[in-house]
């Protein structure tokens, strides 16, 4: 079962979450698989799209934010995109479009960042937007502050926190074709409402400490969990790694998040979305396709439903209530 796990270090400016998705990924790579039209991932896109699902779930849990987290790599290699999207309810869905071989040993810089010009964006898009709202989005390249290109989803998203937030973040991630999971390490601001009890006092030391990068607690926990390898991370259950990563800290865990309650899939497509999608192409170019192919099939990338409309179908879409003759429906 899927899980979500947070702790907290006692009298420490530092938290962390476990994620250990199984059933949840399974199904993302498993309706991927199911669809003819595209196959399985190769093996190398499927691992990368799993470290990034984990990760998402790890930020979104993070932030308790009223909306949807969504994580994208735009790629100039043959993965054009991928993408990973987690609501408040942990419910996830992530899919990728790649375009020519991906090599069975291909690293992530040979995916994604072939030329130098691939990018990560982290998307915050509000559940309930007022009027005139946009999602707030922040987008960073693949290279670090050298322009050396950076060649694990973790060292992107750590330098993403750095550059986007400015949080000394640490990140673990791994994803084969049975559970992708990520650990997660933060430091918490000594000051202001995040601030732990037993924290240091105030002073020019205070400052200083919580400088990033120049917290000693947390860089002694964040060397901590990096030393947790990725075959660790994908078969030792959560307690076994908590323990043998920090046995010398007293850590102050929390009830896990599993079931509905925890990370689950779930996709969010339905037919009144894709009727708004095939309004927002006109009218005429909605009857030109009928023209051409018989109907208008639209196939969802996150869980493979497929979604046919004839003309009839078409017609009633760009009907407008009034108008309809009797017996007719719009279909909603």
């Amino acid at each position: 079962m899927s899980e979500l796990h947070k702790f907290l270090f006692e009298g420490l400016p530092v938290r962390g979450m476990i994620v250990r998705l199984t059933e949840s990924w399974q199904e993302v790579l498993a309706r991927r698989a199911s669809n003819s039209d595209t196959g399985a991932y190769p093996q190398p896109l499927a691992d990368l799209l799993g470290e990034m699902t984990a990760a998402a779930t790890l930020m979104q849990a993070n932030i308790k934010f009223n909306g949807s987290l969504i994580l994208q790599i735009f790629g100039d290699g043959p993965v054009k995109v991928a993408v990973a999207e987690v609501k408040p309810d942990l419910s996830l869905r992530a899919t990728a479009k790649a375009i020519g071989e991906i090599a069975a040993d291909a690293k992530l810089s040979d995916m994604i960042n072939a030329h130098g010009k691939g990018r990560c964006a982290i998307t915050l898009d509000p559940k309930d937007k007022l009027p005139g709202q946009q999602p707030y989005q922040g987008v960073v390249p693949l290279i670090d502050e050298k322009g050396r290109k950076l060649e694990r989803m973790s060292d992107i998203l750590q330098h993403y926190m750095l550059q986007s937030e400015q949080l000394d973040t640490t990140l673990v991630l791994a994803a084969n074709d049975k559970i992708a999971a990520g650990l997660l390490i933060q430091r918490l601001p000594v000051k202001g409402e995040a601030n732990l009890e037993g924290t240091a006092e105030g002073g020019r030391d205070q400052v200083q400490q919580d400088q990033i990068g120049h917290n000693e607690d947390y860089n002694r926990i964040s060397i901590l969990a990096s030393s947790l390898t990725r075959e660790e991370l994908l078969t030792l259950d959560v307690d076994t790694i908590l323990r043998r990563l920090f046995w010398e800290e007293t850590v102050r865990r929390f009830e896990p998040q599993t079931g509905m309650l925890g990370p689950h899939f779930a996709c969010t497509c339905g037919r009144a979305r894709v009727e708004s999608m095939i309004r927002g192409l006109g009218r005429d170019e909605a009857d030109s396709i009928i023209s051409e192919r018989g109907n208008i099939e639209v196939g969802c990338d996150f869980c493979g439903k497929q979604y046919h409309f004839d003309a009839v179908d078409a017609a009633q879409i760009f009907t407008a209530p009034g108008d309809q003759m009797p017996g007719s429906a719009v279909v909603q």
